[in-house]
């Protein structure tokens, strides 16, 4: 057998040492054909004698893991509330579920507008709770794409969408429930659509459970959809069991009772 026949027979056995291993590594990323012609590989990885490749220690010194998740929940616990609030004071609006109430705030802990009254999903379309839930669309004319009305798409005016699966601030009947979203009178919606921008965040809680886990009082019911109109009619008017006011500033909480400084419904 004459040198170039030797010298092809090594190349053919290499390819062939080269495919096996790259098949052994389990990513289908890298894997390789067993039927790719020897022409595909490049020359220095089958040349007979070839020194292996080096790893580049910058890239392995880019290869950091990847950090751990945050738990929002845990992140809010270590957060105060916003005077007058079952959330955080880092949000943007807040949404009590049991009070099926609402509100604007500065994301500094300032409420600028509400309580507000407003209408959450139903027991079998409930609107979903959450401590991080960052604005990411908003459509003024907005129409839905899961609720029809004689074949026509219901409307969804000032729509401001903050969770997956179309959960959105949008105006509605603040006093019968959603299919998920929160229903806001038109005057409302327009003050949501205009002060809330994209990444902005939203928290979504029940009272009942907040509260007593920061170790504060909840003597208030647990309202549904358009309950609170009711209890506020048999009591008095006033509802001010469903939060802890102690630390509230009073000038805080009459301005929060009147819809607060900042009426943006006006623009």
């Amino acid at each position: 057998m004459g040198r170039k026949q030797w010298r092809r027979l090594g190349v053919a056995l290499a390819v062939v040492g080269a495919v096996l291993a790259v098949q052994g590594c389990g990513s289908q990323g890298t894997r390789v054909s067993t039927t790719a012609p020897a022409a595909a590989l490049p020359a220095a990885a089958v040349e007979p004698g070839a020194a292996p490749a080096e790893t580049d220690p910058k890239a392995v010194a880019s290869a950091k893991p990847a950090a751990p998740k945050v738990d929002p929940a845990k992140v809010a616990a270590s957060q105060p509330l916003a005077a007058g609030t079952p959330c955080t004071i880092t949000v943007k609006s807040c949404v009590d579920l049991d009070s099926q109430r609402a509100w604007l705030l500065d994301g500094k802990g300032k409420i600028v507008r509400g309580p507000v009254d407003v209408a959450t999903g139903s027991k079998t379309e409930p609107t979903p709770p959450g401590w991080n839930m960052p604005v990411y669309l908003k459509d003024k004319d907005h129409a839905s794409n899961e609720s029809f009305t004689n074949g026509v798409p219901d409307p969804m005016p000032y729509s401001v969408f903050f969770e997956a699966g179309g959960i959105a601030f949008h105006e509605g009947d603040p006093e019968n429930p959603s299919g998920g979203c929160v229903h806001l009178s038109h005057e409302d919606a327009v003050a949501w659509f205009t002060a809330l921008k994209n990444g902005d965040q939203v928290q979504v809680v029940n009272a009942s459970k907040v509260l007593p886990a920061r170790g504060m009082k909840y003597d208030g019911p647990i309202y549904g959809a358009g309950g609170v109109r009711e209890w506020m009619k048999k009591h008095g008017g006033d509802d001010s069991s469903a939060t802890d006011t102690s630390n509230t500033d009073t000038s805080t909480a009459d301005a929060s009772a009147n819809g607060g400084g900042d009426d943006s419904s006006s623009n």
